[in-house]
């Protein structure tokens, strides 16, 4: 899977995930060979139609969750201030109550931040996409970052079981002076839970875009997986790892700069674990990639990437991790 950086020049970040300049249109259209119906419950029926909508604003000292709408399965119940360094900092969790995704869902996310208002937004618990044998499962999120707005978006992981079919699509829209820290996990899979089930998936597709708000592109990646076509043990894709890490960070230059210098690149075949950081095009910000044999492996690596931007970008300390963490 190749990759530019805007200007047409070739690059390979770790992991294989493409990034190019261009866009026209949808990254990704709907799949051919995966539009029968489940025999239970049509596609998008009522409870596989998920809705959220989340807009977040500052209102004095504080940021608070002014904007709630939702449809089943998809919940938030309230904002939660956890943290001491930041007391104005909204953290909130979205909950599923059907605790999965299952063939046939067609889940969306819209999530704004006003000007100067500062968010973390994760899950209640990893993602898990069951096992299909008809349709696929989709997600839509559309987020946007006024001026001086901060948003940590860090769910916890994405798990694909076997035969398994994801499409999942993000289009970003943030100002000049706001601050996205967007990170996902991959698992392969159970791989403990029976052989087939690591890398068994039949699809995942994972796409963003990021734009200014006057429409001028910033970046554009997708990752497209199909492992009984295209094995994903191949050097340069994933090799012995198991477990990808990908975080972007879209920040003003010198903030970016900053996190940059801080951010070192390692490889440690012996421990199982490599990951790095390079610029994003049009002085976007950085993406950071990490590869593990393990998810602990990862989520530490994600850790230590996402104290140094919360640094950089709020002058605070990232806390402790929390017992729900």
């Amino acid at each position: 899977m190749a990759a530019a950086n805007g200007q047409g020049t070739p690059s390979r970040p770790l992991g294989g995930a493409a990034v190019v300049g261009a866009r026209t249109g949808s990254v990704f259209a709907e799949p051919a060979a995966f539009r029968d119906e489940p025999a239970q419950m049509r596609s998008g029926a009522v409870g596989k139609n998920g809705f959220l909508r989340l807009g977040f604003e500052r209102r004095g000292a504080c940021t608070v969750l002014a904007e709630l709408d939702r449809r089943i399965p998809c919940l938030v119940q309230r904002a939660l201030y956890p943290e001491a360094a930041l007391p104005d900092f909204a953290w909130v969790f979205m909950i599923t109550t059907t605790g999965c995704v299952l063939q046939g869902d067609r889940l969306t996310l819209k999530l704004q931040l006003g000007p100067g208002a500062r968010a973390h937004v994760t899950t209640q618990a990893a993602t898990k996409i069951h096992s299909m044998d008809a349709n696929y499962a989709a997600q839509t999120q559309a987020i946007r970052l006024e001026d001086g707005a901060y948003l940590e978006f860090l769910p916890e992981p994405l798990i694909p079981h076997r035969g398994a079919r994801f499409l999942s699509e993000t289009t970003i829209e943030l100002s000049e002076t706001a601050t996205l820290l967007y990170g996902e996990i991959l698992l392969p899979g159970r791989k403990h839970h029976r052989p087939d089930e690591c890398f068994g998936a039949a699809l995942l597709q994972l796409a963003m875009t990021a734009t200014r708000p006057d429409g001028r592109l910033l970046f554009t990646e997708r990752l497209l997986l199909e492992p009984a076509r295209r094995s994903l043990r191949q050097t340069g894709v994933m090799g012995d790892f198991d477990v990808l890490g990908n975080a972007v960070v879209l920040t003003p230059p010198d903030v970016a700069e900053r996190i940059e210098a801080r951010t070192e690149a390692a490889v440690d075949l012996a421990d199982g674990v490599a990951c790095g950081a390079c610029r994003l095009p049009n002085d976007a910000g950085l993406i950071f990639k990490v590869l593990g044999r393990e998810a602990a492996q990862v989520r530490a690596a994600m850790r230590r990437f996402w104290a140094i931007v919360r640094a950089e970008a709020t002058g605070a300390p990232l806390s402790a991790p929390f017992f729900w963490r």
